[in-house]
């Protein structure tokens, strides 16, 4: 009984201090409030005590009385770490008393934390002269002007530690290199944070790295560069006196180098810089609206018009030009749709459109052309679709079209045979970008036409530019009706006539691309039965051939892309594992165009396209108008998938899709990840395989797909995550920190535009979730998941409903979660307990575990039961009578917890027949030692209490 004495003492005690606060909260005097503001920063509760004495000020208390608590919101401040805040409310306290000692301290404790020492010191200083004798405040600062004095020490060995880094790095005596490397690294490392990059800059740091520009070093160069890019990040005057000493011709000598990592670097470089122009952040107005540019600076515009023009000049490389292009898909179009300012775009457009055309339109290789890599073309497209789709309005478009057609007009009239390849390549160009308006320029006068005639070109160069126009325009032009009546012809011609190898292949792209013209419709065959398997029979035999170029083998897997709608193209991809190997390889190498085509034919294999579910009453009446049905081909069915699925996975589709995540391409467009999100969702269809997508890198991928791309792309990454997190441990699947970074996925997954299914994946991943650790229940909180989780416990859908009241069960382990329960005029209490009593024994078995864990967090709402529902009694009975030991084991628990909270709630139990079922259940020691443990705490207390007596000393 010592036990019961003591939890009675503790209930008493519980009791008391309610008593005293609602006395406190009914009166209105400021004093009062302080006084309850005290206890409640006493037992930890800041948000609470803070509430407290705002409430208390605004009653508008005397002068004395205003200064305590302006004095004590500084103390709560403090400890939540909003020192901002704190050294508000403690000058407020200042303000009113000039002397007060505690509220001198604090503002100096708050400036401390916030940096200012100067001010921190003269404040410390002053309570020492009120308080001469008060050792805490001499101790405090001495410990003071010891660490000024460190602040001090420490910033004059960084001064020196800066001019000797340069001292080494600009030496040409120096002939350590590994010297030299570490000075190098210390000085990107040093400006990466604040401190350091202001003691570069003003120790004439920008003067000195545009000297170690200068130099023949490639390892100095690009330390240089990132050292910049530190000094630059987040500051915008820092920014502009960079720019302004880098001058253009410095700048530009970066891009001419034909060196990816030089050139990678620089475009870092850039967009910091352009992130730091656009933002305008300055650290010395921190927190001041008037410190934001809102609108594009000058300085923005003459670094995005110097680029725009280096897009053409001759010196730049193909590894600069590439860096230009990515930096202005990156910076110039709007984040969101949202946003509605789009002015960056329409001024690039207006500035630079013939400029970006006109590297889209470069034919590789051509004399006198433009250095390109195999990825500049792709980058071109993607920006023009990029700019294109930032237009808010038809007559921003129709300017986009009118700019276009007549650019590409100028080339093809004006300047001869060159200058057709360089319109018919631009063409190319937009119908792989904003096809819109790839298809007007189609339909000018003659462009067609010397498509068709330079496919029969007898000059290679010629006839590879028109082929690549044809396959993209076989299925975009909407005026092409040549195309798709004859195409077929002319591509077989070329495909068996042509003795270039890298002709041939695209030729075979084109009759792919026709051949897939039915999609995954297995009645609508383009060409004669097994046509569609010798074409993919050669495509893999191209793409499984090293010895054959980089572009040659990216065709055949454009055509692979194409081909695997059919699913017996499909069961024979899977078939070949060599194949499969050096398609993934391809994915990983570095011409990163392929990518979309690989996340195609993945998609394809996997079957993971949407597929709308035709209505069998439909179907019927199709027939009867003779209408066409389409038809799902027999190796679609889910055996064959799964099969595929498998293959796929033995083959490394998880490391090949991981990699192209990493990439940082243009090429990773939205409707790309999208792809690899849809095939990921398809890999961990079957649990047994979620292992494996884990294992090699499956979760961590999935994280960026989630929270970047298309509405679709972010969905169908986020159910996959939830998948994962469903069956596989959290802390294993997802080790470290990166566990926080699922919450956010699953959360958008509840949202009510999501399917049934959707939130049901959303609610068990966050079950489990919820069960890990408090961290991670304080996260989903913060993701606001709480009233989504909550409204599903009201859903109809029985399998939804309680996997909204598991989850639910499990957030209430968290105490900010379970006290949401006490608030008055709600229904959540109401039906946690009315489920309990539910026929469907998951259901009544979660909302009993739910209650379970309330009325131990949170003994104030044990009273609230019998308020609850006039059945609170009978649920809980017939919780004690189940067969099931797990629910007879949470409703004791819930009847113990009662018990303990309140003797009056024990007198209406001990009334009822509720004492007879847990005299019952105390006897069953050994069939159900834990059911009988709480029943027996229950008795005690009831002894205690004096509503029953104990059983006499061999009784039964």
């Amino acid at each position: 009984m010592a036990a019961s004495e003591e939890n009675g003492s503790g209930v008493a005690a519980v009791e008391e201090k309610e008593e005293e606060e609602t006395e406190a909260a009914a009166s209105s005097s400021p004093s009062a409030l302080r006084r309850a503001g005290n206890e409640d920063f006493q037992a930890g509760r800041y948000e609470a005590a803070l509430e407290a004495y705002a409430r208390a000020l605004s009653l508008d208390p005397p002068r004395a009385e205003r200064a305590a608590l302006h004095r004590n919101r500084a103390a709560c401040h403090l400890k939540r770490g909003d020192y901002a805040q704190a050294e508000q409310d403690a000058s407020k306290a200042i303000d009113v008393d000039p002397g007060d000692v505690k509220g001198l301290f604090r503002r100096s404790q708050a400036l401390q934390q916030l940096g200012r020492l100067d001010q921190a010191l003269s404040d410390l200083q002053r309570c020492v002269s009120l308080e001469p004798k008060n050792r805490a405040l001499q101790e405090a600062l001495r410990n003071l002007g010891s660490c000024m004095h460190e602040k001090v020490k420490s910033a004059a060995s960084t001064d020196s530690k800066v001019e000797q880094m340069f001292r080494v790095l600009l030496d040409p005596e120096e002939k350590d290199q590994d010297k030299k490397q570490k000075a190098a690294q210390n000085l990107i490392v040093l400006a990466r944070e604040e401190p350091g990059a202001e003691k570069i800059f003003q120790n004439d740091g920008v003067h000195l790295l545009l000297q170690l520009l200068d130099t023949d070093g490639l390892d100095m160069v690009l330390a240089a560069l990132r050292t910049l890019t530190g000094l630059c990040r987040g500051h915008r005057s820092r920014t502009v006196a960079v720019l302004t000493a880098l001058g253009p011709r410095r700048f530009f000598a970066m891009l001419e180098l034909e060196d990816e990592q030089v050139s990678l670097v620089a475009c870092s470089l850039l967009q910091v810089m352009f992130d730091s122009l656009k933002e305008g952040l300055q650290r010395e107005v921190r927190g001041k609206e008037e410190a934001l540019v809102s609108e594009t600076s000058k300085e923005l515009k003459l670094l995005l018009k110097q680029l725009l023009e280096a897009l053409t000049r001759e010196s730049i490389s193909s590894y600069g030009r590439d860096s230009i292009l990515n930096l202005l898909i990156t910076v110039v179009p709007r984040k969101s749709p949202q946003e509605p300012n789009n002015s960056l775009a329409l001024w690039v457009i207006d500035q630079g459109l013939k400029e970006i055309l006109a590297v889209g339109g470069t034919v590789a290789q051509a004399p006198g052309g433009l250095r390109v890599t195999e990825n500049s073309h792709m980058s071109a497209a993607v920006l023009l679709s990029k700019l294109y789709g930032d237009l808010k309005c038809d007559v921003e478009r129709e300017n986009f079209h009118l700019l276009c057609e007549n650019c590409i007009r100028g080339w093809f009239q004006g300047e001869g045979m060159p200058g057709k390849l360089q319109a018919i390549r631009a063409v190319s160009c937009l119908l792989q970008g904003p096809f819109e308006a790839g298809n007007r320029v189609l339909e000018l006068n003659g462009i067609m036409e010397s498509i068709l005639s330079l496919c029969a070109s007898s000059q290679g160069a010629d006839q590879l530019v028109a082929v690549e126009a044809l396959i993209h325009a076989a299925d975009k032009a909407k005026h092409a009706s040549f195309i798709t009546a004859n195409g077929a012809t002319l591509l077989k011609e070329i495909y068996k006539h042509s003795e270039q190898d890298s002709i041939r292949i695209r030729a075979l792209v084109g009759l792919c691309k026709l051949g897939s013209a039915g999609g995954t419709d297995f009645s609508m065959k383009q060409f004669a039965e097994g046509s569609t398997l010798k074409l993919a029979k050669q495509c893999r035999k191209w793409l499984c051939n090293k010895g054959m170029d980089a572009g040659t083998r990216y065709w055949a897997a454009e055509g692979l892309a194409y081909l695997t709608l059919d699913a017996d193209v499909k069961e024979e991809l899977a078939e070949d594992q060599a194949a499969l190997q050096a398609l993934f390889q391809l994915a990983r190498s570095e011409n990163r165009t392929v990518m979309f085509a690989v996340a195609s034919a993945m998609v394809n294999c996997t079957s993971s396209y949407d597929q709308e579910e035709l209505d069998p009453q439909m179907v019927e009446l199709a027939k009867y108008a003779k209408q066409h049905i389409p038809e799902k081909h027999p190796k679609d069915k889910p055996e064959f998938v799964r099969r595929r699925v498998r293959k796929l996975l033995a083959a490394g589709v998880v490391s090949a899709l991981s990699c192209m995540v990493k990439n940082e391409s243009p090429a990773l467009s939205a409707s790309c990840r999208e792809l690899i999100s849809r095939v990921f969702l398809a890999l961990v269809e079957d649990p047994e395989d979620r292992g494996v997508v884990v294992a090699h890198g499956g979760g961590k991928a999935l994280l960026p797909l989630a929270l970047d791309g298309t509405d679709v792309g972010q969905t169908r990454a986020a159910q996959a995550l939830a998948r994962i997190t469903i069956t596989t441990a959290p802390e294993m699947a997802f080790p470290g920190e990166r566990v926080y970074e699922v919450v956010r996925p699953l959360v958008s997954l509840l949202h009510v535009k999501r399917t049934g299914l959707e939130n049901f994946e959303g609610l068990m991943a966050l079950t489990n979730l919820a069960g890990t650790s408090e961290r991670l229940r304080q996260k989903i909180v913060k993701e606001k998941a709480v009233p989504m989780v909550e409204g599903y416990m009201f859903e109809e859908h029985e399998m939804i409903r309680l996997a909204a009241t598991e989850c639910m069960c499990n957030l209430a382990l968290s105490p900010e979660v379970a006290e949401l329960f006490l608030a008055e005029g709600s229904d959540r209490l109401k039906l946690v307990v009315l489920y309990s009593g539910e026929e469907d024994e998951r259901l009544q078995r979660a909302a009993a575990g739910t209650l379970a864990v309330l009325t131990s967090l949170v003994p104030q709402i044990c009273p609230r039961i019998p308020q609850a529902t006039v059945h609170w009694l009978e649920i809980l009975q017939a919780l004690l009578l189940s067969p099931s030991l797990e629910l007879q084991h949470r409703g004791v628990v819930v009847v113990r917890n009662m018990v303990l909270a309140e003797k009056e709630l024990a007198e209406k139990l001990m009334e009822s027949e509720t004492l007879e079922i847990l005299s019952v259940l105390t006897g069953l020691e050994k069939e159900k030692p834990q059911v009988a443990q709480a029943a027996t705490e229950c008795l005690a207390r009831a002894v205690t209490y004096g509503l029953i007596k104990p059983s006499p000393v061999g009784g039964e």
